[in-house]
């Protein structure tokens, strides 16, 4: 098989896609698969890294910016649209599915109006402009959330959950091993996040009482990377602090407790690995989905909620000291993490494609 992704921007559209590259490659480890993104995306540091092929088009968002990028974002159109049909002239795709973010539209669009077969897979309940738009033209529309579909042809769409990558399911992990500290992780997105990196910062001189219990995976973007690592130096807790982390599955494994934003994708991969979580949400999320994302998480047991407008160093330790000190309600939590977690997306999204490939093909 020859399969294009293509999207990125943030991990919550690229990781969706890699789950899936995962799956059309655990299927047939022959498949060929390249991704079609920008080099301004976190896919442009990432792919290489994990053994994929990235080809960059030009493109970049026009919503809510000023005149003069909105009119350079609309200049770059046919553009990016151009340097995706030569992409797929050359490439010959049997399948090219968009995950989100700037460059799937094109890729998609294109893709399109050349007869192969398409799919985007939506990780939000209320999805974005592109993706709205897209939805008209692709021939399969996967969402994460029931309430998606009033926003696609019904006929399209099909529910299979937000993809994770294998590696982040709890079944696949190693038993733990006997561990003398609980190791909390904390990060806000690939690019980390102001208001959680600095609520963690004022919260440490209190939890530096548990520094003998505990030790900290921090992920927290580059701009305030060193002022967080001096944090931790000062308070004496035993912290592994950095701009990004790669191997976030593994980080994941070896997590106790988790304390970040609570982005789709996010939240999908600690259903997935089975941990609690207490969420952040980013208040300026499109139609508020973080929060209710989050609240979604919340009534099931899996997580604590702390909207950020009532965040405060005070409150974020309360929630912490209590979980951790608390391994009966921690123990829950992960259970009824696990229990809302779908982890069959990605084979749900790569059966339907393989059968829209095999439908395709019978009707040239």
């Amino acid at each position: 098989m020859r399969i294009v992704i293509a999207g990125g921007g943030t991990g919550g559209h690229l990781f969706p896609g890699i789950a899936i590259a995962e799956e059309f490659l655990r299927r047939d480890d022959q498949a060929q698969i390249i991704f079609i993104g920008t080099r301004r995306g976190i896919e442009s540091r990432l792919l290489g890294q994990l053994g994929y092929e990235l080809r960059e088009i030009d493109i970049e968002g026009v919503k809510g910016r000023g005149v003069k990028a909105l009119m350079k974002g609309v200049y770059q159109i046919p553009k990016s649209m151009g340097q995706s049909r030569r992409i797929l002239k050359q490439f010959c795709p049997d399948m090219v599915v968009g995950v989100g973010g700037y460059a799937s539209g094109p890729a998609l669009l294109t893709a399109h109006w050349m007869g192969l077969p398409t799919a985007i897979a939506e990780q939000n309940a209320v999805p974005g402009v592109t993706n709205k738009i897209l939805g008209r033209f692709a021939d399969k529309i996967f969402v994460t959330y029931e309430q998606s579909r009033s926003f696609f042809p019904q006929s399209k769409v099909i529910i299979s959950g937000n993809p994770v990558r294998a590696s982040f399911s709890s079944g696949k992990r190693k038993e733990k091993v006997a561990k003398t500290h609980r190791q909390l992780l904390v990060f806000g997105g690939s690019q980390g996040a102001e208001a959680i990196n600095r609520s963690v910062i004022e919260i440490l001189p209190q939890l530096s009482r548990m520094k003998d219990d505990i030790h900290v995976l921090h992920q927290t973007g580059q701009r305030q990377l060193e002022d967080v690592k001096k944090a931790y130096e000062q308070s004496g807790i035993q912290a592994e602090v950095k701009a990004f982390i790669v191997e976030m599955a593994q980080a994941y494994a070896d997590a106790d407790l988790i304390i970040c934003r609570a982005g789709a994708t996010s939240l999908a991969e600690i259903t997935a690995a089975g941990k609690a979580a207490i969420l952040i949400p980013y208040p300026w999320a499109a139609n508020d989905h973080q929060l209710k994302n989050a609240q979604a998480l919340e009534a099931e047991g899996a997580a604590a909620v702390i909207p950020e407008r009532e965040l405060s160093g005070s409150k974020l330790f309360g929630v912490v000291e209590d979980l951790l000190r608390d391994e009966k309600k921690l123990k829950r939590m992960e259970e009824n993490s696990l229990k809302i977690s779908k982890i069959d997306a990605a084979a749900t999204i790569v059966d339907a494609c393989m059968h829209l490939m095999t439908e395709k093909n019978s009707n040239l």
